[in-house]
């Protein structure tokens, strides 16, 4: 079903904050990581968590066979509603979300779970069959010290598979990893490394799972900045990757886009001007904004986003440096000048994201730019829990 509403207006007629999303290049973004993909002989499974929206990741999926990833119950549950049967749950599985699960797979979604404890396995097995259900689930591994998941010296990795292979309501279906730390790297270089370490635990993993008798099926890895420059990912099956549809300056500050591949921003006015200080305050805070500062430790601090000019231009001297909940101010840089001329009193100008996850929720929908630069529909986001 198609989430197309018509808009007719001109972005002059937008009321500001509101949330812009250009066509073009988010189909530039997707065929570059499907050119990726196919290079390196692996299917991609895009991440819903990005985009928020069914027409979005349709783009995404670019017609191939195969699911996508979710961070939340209620992105299954919509992108199920929509036709996406095929679902990777890629946060640790906890109790209270067993229910709606449990309903989802009830209503045929090919959902899977993951967790990394013997505790999760006995949950999980108690619900399921209380439903009358087999729900798979991968083993998530921590290829990075990052976050959750199991070492691939642990244990742990061997118990939980085995337990995963043969209590009732459960099954074992491989294993995932995320390289997060790849979002702090320094170098191109660094994330090749990164990415090589990545895929070497998840298909590690997968052998020792493998030698000890226990089917390893998928073997999942992904974050975008290893997905843009992993030159080896011999043995794993699939690769997760969200940010990528819209990119953001946390990506441009990694070297993985430039500042022009990113494909959303938000629209805001100019609604004063504080000349003495230098400020251009503006009627997009962190509520419109988020209040992300991914690129605070990167080379270049992009403060709470990169300005654009009303057209999309960007304006590498001028960046959003305080958040109010409603309020945003403008400053240049440091040894930089603001040209009152171009931030005039109810003038509009755009504001790129550090983080295209973090921005995107912070709104209920997008007005889509088409092919030909003009506004031509809303897409709804699909928000919460």
């Amino acid at each position: 079903m198609s989430q197309y509403r018509s808009n007719t207006l001109n972005i002059q007629d937008l009321e500001t904050p509101c949330l812009l999303l250009d066509i073009n290049k988010l189909e530039h973004n997707i065929s570059f990581l499907h050119r990726r993909m196919k290079e390196l002989g692996v299917n991609l499974r895009p991440h819903g968590k990005t985009a928020k929206n069914i027409d979005v990741m349709r783009m995404s999926l670019k017609g191939q066979s195969g699911g996508i990833t979710v961070s939340t119950i209620k992105e299954a549950e919509y992108y199920f509603e929509q036709g996406i049967t095929d679902l990777v749950y890629a946060v640790g599985i906890a109790p209270s979300k067993l229910d709606r699960i449990a309903g989802l797979v009830g209503r045929g979604a090919e959902i899977t779970v993951i967790l990394d404890s013997v505790e999760q396995i006995k949950f999980l097995s108690a619900r399921a069959q209380q439903y009358g259900l087999t729900i798979p689930a991968l083993i998530e591994l921590d290829c990075d010290g990052h976050r959750s998941g199991v070492t691939l010296e642990d244990p742990a990795l061997l118990e939980i598979a085995r337990l995963l292979n043969s209590e009732p309501g459960v099954s074992l279906s491989g294993v995932l990893t995320h390289a997060g730390e790849s979002y702090h790297c320094e170098s191109v270089e660094e994330i090749r490394t990164i990415a090589h370490q990545e895929r070497d635990v998840a298909v590690g993993a997968a052998e020792i799972l493998r030698r000890n008798g226990l089917p390893c099926p998928i073997v999942s890895v992904g974050s975008t900045p290893t997905a843009t420059f992993a030159s080896d990912l011999a043995g794993v099956t699939e690769v997760r990757a969200g940010v990528f549809l819209f990119q953001d300056l946390v990506m441009a500050g990694l070297g993985v886009c430039s500042v022009t591949d990113i494909a959303i921003s938000v629209l805001a006015t100019v609604i004063g001007h504080q000349k003495q200080k230098g400020w251009v305050i503006i009627d997009a805070g962190w509520t419109a904004l988020s209040s992300d500062r991914g690129t605070a430790s990167q080379r270049i601090d992009q403060g709470y986003g990169l300005v654009c000019s009303a057209n999309g231009e960007p304006l590498s001297n001028m960046i959003v440096s305080i958040t109010n909940q409603e309020h945003g101010i403008i400053v240049a840089r440091e040894g930089g000048e603001v040209d009152w001329n171009s931030f005039a009193i109810g003038s509009l100008v755009r504001v790129l994201p550090n983080h295209a996850c973090a921005m995107g929720t912070m709104h209920d929908h997008y007005h889509v730019i088409n092919e030909t630069g003009a506004l031509s529909h809303t897409l709804p986001r699909v928000n919460g829990w």
